[in-house]
């Protein structure tokens, strides 16, 4: 693997940005605190004596906020987090020693596109349509490449440009929002990817009016299956390229005890 690494990268590598730009007022779930960002200095403000001066910043974000993946801690059912432990007594001094967002390990695999809006042949899934394991399996069979083992599988519904309309577009509480209901979830488990992500706020559907009142495919893959969960994400480059294959990296920061954490995956794609 290492060896087929380097000689990718001696011939090149494209690299593919699946990240949204922060900034405050983006489109995000108002379930989670909003991004703030201002300058507390600014040039000018103290000009040391050579002349020179710094800038710097002040940033205030929720974790689920941009495009950004779930820890273990993010969601319970019946009051149990993933592995039986019960969701209250998990939480120390405010944080979540062994589920928190500071134990997951930089990803680096292979990465899957599942292309649902492309393989239907439209620009984008039709507002609360819920994506099932054959619109899955559909993918497959379309493009050949299909998720293994240690993999990440990216859904792509094309409601991604909506992230540009604002946030009544892109968060969808009128009209719904397209994502994967359970038994695409249950497709994902049997494939064994160890995350799963999508172009939407959420991966879930989200019907008309309904918001993120339930959240099935989160207990499916965060609680009884422990597969990370990677949000609004950018998958239009890719589709449009019909890149279904590639590196794919990802590395949250290091919160500890925190339920999530924002992230800048990439894809790496050979030249030639």
């Amino acid at each position: 693997m290492i060896d087929a690494l380097l000689a990718a990268i001696r011939r090149g590598v494209r690299v593919y940005d699946l990240g949204r730009p922060m900034f405050p007022g983006m489109p995000q779930s108002p379930n989670h605190p909003p991004f703030a960002h201002s300058l507390p200095r600014r040039h000018g403000d103290v000009t040391r004596a050579d002349g020179g001066s710094a800038a710097n910043d002040l940033i205030v974000t929720g974790t689920h906020v941009g495009t950004h993946i779930d820890a273990l801690a993010h969601v319970s059912q019946d009051g149990r987090l993933h592995g039986g432990a019960d969701a209250r007594e998990a939480c120390v001094g405010g944080r979540y020693p062994d589920h928190g967002v500071h134990l997951i390990e930089p990803i680096v695999c292979r990465g899957v596109l599942l292309d649902v809006a492309r393989t239907l042949g439209v620009d984008c899934c039709p507002a609360a349509s819920e994506i099932t394991d054959d619109d899955l399996a559909t993918c497959v069979k379309t493009t050949g490449v299909a998720p293994a083992r240690g993999d990440v599988a990216l859904v792509r519904t094309g409601w991604g440009p909506r992230f540009d309309d604002g946030a009544e577009a892109y968060l969808g509480h009128r009209s719904g929002v397209p994502g994967a209901g359970a038994s695409a979830a249950a497709w994902l488990v049997d494939h064994g990817v160890v995350a799963a992500g999508s172009d939407t706020i959420a991966f879930e559907r989200i019907r008309p009016g309904n918001g993120h009142a339930v959240l099935p495919v989160h207990s499916v893959l965060l609680v009884e299956h422990g597969i990370h969960i990677i949000e609004a994400l950018d998958l239009e480059s890719l589709s449009s390229e019909e890149i279904y294959e590639f590196t794919f990296v990802v590395a949250p920061l290091k919160l500890v005890g925190a339920t999530g954490s924002p992230v800048r995956p990439i894809a790496l794609v050979g030249r030639g």
